[in-house]
């Protein structure tokens, strides 16, 4: 597979709604303070909450503007006073700093994948395992993988429930591709596991990829499943459908009735 250029790359980052959000905020400052200057001049009573309301007015407005989603707009109004509320706790450093570590290890690029955790449960997991085709005559293991694994569950099922299969999960966030790592190792099982990007990698090497991502990657996967994925294989998608290509079948086989999307190749 052709690397990105870096510029592509930086591209990619800056479109991403999270970073958009973020200069957006930065981009609000002067005219907030050119607000709260005008409001001072004609002896408008000005604290610390009147700035942060309008600023959050402000940044508000600009994210309308540029046509984000409507729950950003609730995010940049709320951002400045939820600094201003965080700032009256008096809480120390460390805890912040400790706060955001943890999250970045639970989230990491998200602001970029726009894929946040959604966690899977037992009864999609067995749904996935009724989908599997028996084992091979000639003894070959199906290869199966489960991008963007989070904690393994999946994976670790599977792994277990057929033993003849090889089955690995991907997983771009440190601390759940730790936690999957430390949980197949306990297990004993087969389960492996992949720190990384599944973008990255050659879905040709698969016959079944599993995923449950959100709206906003489902193109891209698509692009990459139908330029890679080989004659045979299968790409099946847990709740999320892709717009520009009907699945060829649809099975609904949870209490929670949300589907199993199945794309043949």
């Amino acid at each position: 597979m052709t690397r990105q250029p870096p510029s592509s790359y930086l591209q990619r980052i800056v479109r991403a709604p999270a970073v958009r959000a973020l200069l957006i905020q930065c981009g609000a400052a002067p005219l907030s303070l050119g607000l709260i200057y005008l409001l001072a001049t004609f002896r408008f009573p000005v604290d610390y909450l009147t700035v942060a309301v309008v600023h959050g007015l402000v940044a508000a407005a600009i994210t309308w503007r540029a046509g984000l989603a409507v729950w950003w707009r609730a995010i940049e109004f709320v951002f400045p006073l939820a600094v201003l509320a965080a700032l009256s706790l008096r809480l120390p450093p460390w805890l912040f700093l400790a706060v955001f570590l943890v999250l970045l290890g639970l989230y990491w690029s998200t602001f970029r994948t726009q894929v946040p955790y959604y966690p899977s449960h037992p009864a999609v997991w067995d749904a996935v395992r009724q989908q599997l085709p028996p084992p091979r005559a000639d003894g070959r293991p199906l290869r199966v993988i489960d991008i963007g694994s989070g904690l393994g569950g999946l994976v670790t099922y599977l792994a277990r429930a057929r033993p003849d299969i090889e089955c690995v999960g991907i997983e771009l966030a440190p601390l759940p591709w730790l936690y999957s790592r430390l949980r197949a190792a306990v297990g004993g099982g087969r389960a492996r596991f992949l720190l990384g990007d599944y973008e990255k990698l050659d879905f040709a090497r698969y016959d079944l990829v599993f995923a449950y991502l959100s709206p906003a990657a489902m193109g891209g996967l698509w692009r990459k499943a139908s330029a890679e994925m080989c004659p045979g294989s299968t790409l099946i998608s847990y709740e999320f459908a892709i717009v520009d290509r009907a699945p060829d079948q649809t099975i609904h086989a949870t209490d929670d009735n949300a589907p199993l999307y199945k794309w043949y190749f």
